[in-house]
């Protein structure tokens, strides 16, 4: 019964996604920005259906149940802040540009170098994201439909891939609008029924007031506040979110659209953070196996909202998977591959749009294998904007505030040192953000568990400092390239 409620919801958003790909027509920008033509609501349902995904519910619960309140509700407060702080800094101006992906504002400022710099860790970063939202899919079935968990994030990529290779971002827009229904209405139910059946209880030490685990490093507060930060800033160059605020047929309701969608990440991902405080005052000493929020939705919960519940992190999974992969594979194919939007002048076909679809499969098939190798839900979403903040947020940021000083060396300098030393504190940390570093870890006697959540700041510290030094000794001998105008994209520049 559970699994066949769960089937019915993932038929409908399927049905939905389909129905509406004939929109493309043919054309990369209706796949790729939904032709720049999405009104507020599509746009702000898009952009909380990439917040609210498996890392901001699955990993939200697990995160809290171990360590507290705001180690789990960081991962969705933190994705609320990004969207809040892109809606008052960057989204206007990003709409107005007529981008197509994110790497074309890096090659517009900096050059085509560090457009290829700017795509590749953008990949692999949200082939990084994209591997959560998979695990949980491989969790949910491997428990619910007694398949394998191989099987179970297989089968979220069928279902992701049907829709997303035919419509794009059209199918994304109306897919999300009802996938963020589902999960608003699941989070709900959630918190009502914890509530009403054994109340929110609150281990001691553990809740939203108790502030020592924002302050106090013994209780995690600087994995706690790496985790904002991460999220609350090194999202900000999320390829996802730039997708959909490019596809707002406004600047004024990009803007609008981000607000909107920082305050529904935030009241949909503290219930889960709520209910999973509550977890050891239900369980008692029962042993947990698997997730906290599968072992109470499995053992405790009444069917009809475990079809809701589970219905609502599969929606998640999907609303997120699907715009991560149509991201970056127009990442992969425009600025790494250096595709352009030109139809064929013999069959009026669009290269473009063919060629992004073509790379779909190759992107999920790297985003499974580290789906295999590390069955982490929330830590993976923090690890893939951990390197984005540390690399490519002070370049994407100082582009808009210092433009007068800015040059491709500054910004070359700033992604290299940033990466090498996250990179580097990562390999000779033992753990990430309070989990045991089972992806490349080199054992010393230097760095112990006490350092993790200090290389979140220490990196896009030292980025920042050397794109200033660069920049102040070597500063521009030419006037900075205007931003180019509304719907065209600026050649690179000399």
């Amino acid at each position: 019964m559970i699994i066949l409620g769960v089937a019915i919801g993932v038929v409908l958003v399927l049905a939905v996604g389909l129905a509406v790909a004939r929109k493309v027509d043919g054309d990369s920008t209706n796949f790729l920005v939904a032709g720049r033509a999405l009104g507020l609501p599509l746009v702000a349902a898009g952009l909380m259906g990439q917040a609210v995904d498996s890392n901001a519910t699955l990993g939200n619960t697990d995160l809290s149940a171990g360590f507290g309140f705001w180690a789990g509700a960081s991962l969705p407060l933190g994705l609320g802040l990004c969207l809040l702080l892109t809606g008052v800094f960057f989204a206007k101006r990003m709409n107005a540009m007529g981008l197509l992906s994110l790497p074309d504002f890096y090659r517009i400022k900096y050059g085509r170098g560090v457009e290829l710099a700017s795509s590749v860790l953008m990949i692999f970063s949200f082939c990084i994201l994209l591997a959560g939202n998979l695990v949980a899919g491989g969790f949910l079935f491997e428990r619910f439909l007694g398949t394998s968990y191989t099987a179970g994030v297989l089968i979220i990529v069928g279902v992701v891939l049907a829709y997303t290779i035919t419509g794009g971002m059209f199918s994304d827009a109306y897919t999300a609008f009802i996938q963020v229904i589902i999960t608003v209405i699941g989070s709900a139910a959630l918190l009502i029924w914890v509530a009403l059946t054994y109340g929110i209880t609150v281990p001691e030490g553990m809740g939203p007031f108790d502030l020592g685990q924002l302050g106090d490093p013994a209780q995690g507060a600087v994995v706690n506040w790496a985790t904002l930060i991460a999220l609350g800033v090194g999202d900000i160059v999320a390829i996802d979110f730039m997708q959909r605020i490019f596809s707002a047929k406004s600047p004024e309701i990009a803007r609008r659209a981000c607000f909107v969608g920082a305050a529904g990440t935030a009241l949909v991902g503290i219930p889960y953070a709520l209910v999973a405080l509550s977890s050891g005052a239900i369980f008692g000493d029962a042993p947990v196996d698997g997730p906290v929020l599968f072992v109470l939705l499995e053992q405790y919960a009444p069917a009809g909202l475990t079809i809701m519940v589970l219905s609502a992190i599969v929606a998640a999974s999907c609303s997120t998977a699907n715009g991560v992969i149509l991201g970056t594979a127009a990442v992969a194919v425009r600025n790494i591959a250096g595709r352009d939007q030109q139809h064929d002048a013999e069959t009026g076909k669009d290269p473009l749009l063919r060629q992004v679809r073509f790379t779909m499969p190759f992107v999920v098939g790297v985003a499974i294998l580290f789906a295999l190798r590390v069955p982490q839900t929330g830590i993976l979403l923090t690890l893939a904007f951990d390197l984005m903040l540390a690399a490519l947020v002070v370049p994407f940021v100082l582009a808009h505030w210092w433009p007068a000083r800015i040059t491709t060396a500054a910004a070359a300098a700033a992604i290299t040192v940033g990466l090498v030393v996250r990179l580097g504190f990562f390999v000779v940390t033992p753990t990430i953000y309070g989990v045991d570093n089972t992806l490349l870890y080199i054992p010393n006697s230097v760095f112990g568990p006490g350092f993790d959540g200090w290389p979140t700041f220490i990196a896009p510290a030292l980025s920042l400092l050397t794109f200033v030094a660069v920049a102040l000794v070597r500063p521009r001998t030419t006037p900075p390239t205007p931003d180019p105008s509304p719907r065209t994209v600026a050649a690179e520049p000399g």
